[in-house]
């Protein structure tokens, strides 16, 4: 059985998460799949890592789908979170949605992933390559990812 809420440092299972989300009340699926891209404010970025304090980010993952049922009367909810490193192209985070219509489940989904980012404490950190393409790694050219705001050194 796929756990609601989950944090794992292997990659996830998109498929297993939409899977599970599906029901006969469900006209509608919204699966958001957040995944590492290579680059971001004109920096070319080799790779993301994350870190959690897994309990506390359990807990307020769980806290935050039973808002969302409530919030949006979603009849299905499920976030799996990735740690460690992140391979550009692959996934970090997949939240999935399950209502009656449309509209509720791309709300909480919405809701949801901008939640997590304010509250939860999963941390991303970037990792940078060198001017000349190089990807060695040196704390000059990483820096962690609080909500939107970058911290560290970036140069």
């Amino acid at each position: 059985m796929t756990p609601f809420v989950h944090i794992q440092e292997a990659p996830l299972d998109t498929e297993s998460v939409r899977e599970a989300a599906k029901g006969p009340k469900s006209g509608a699926v919204v699966l958001f799949e957040g995944c590492a891209r290579d680059s971001h404010e004109g920096r070319a970025v080799a790779e993301l890592s994350y870190e959690a304090y897994v309990p506390m980010a359990l807990s307020q993952l769980q806290s935050l789908r039973e808002s969302a049922i409530a919030k949006f009367s979603l009849n299905a909810c499920f976030i799996h979170h990735r740690l460690g490193v992140v391979p550009i192209s692959e996934t970090a985070i997949v939240v999935a949605c399950a209502s009656a219509h449309r509209a509720e489940s791309f709300r909480a989904a919405a809701w949801l992933l901008d939640e997590i980012k304010k509250s939860v404490p999963i941390w991303k950190r970037e990792q940078y390559m060198g001017e000349h393409g190089d990807n060695e790694p040196q704390e000059s050219r990483c820096s962690w990812v609080e909500g939107e705001e970058r911290h560290g050194g970036v140069s």
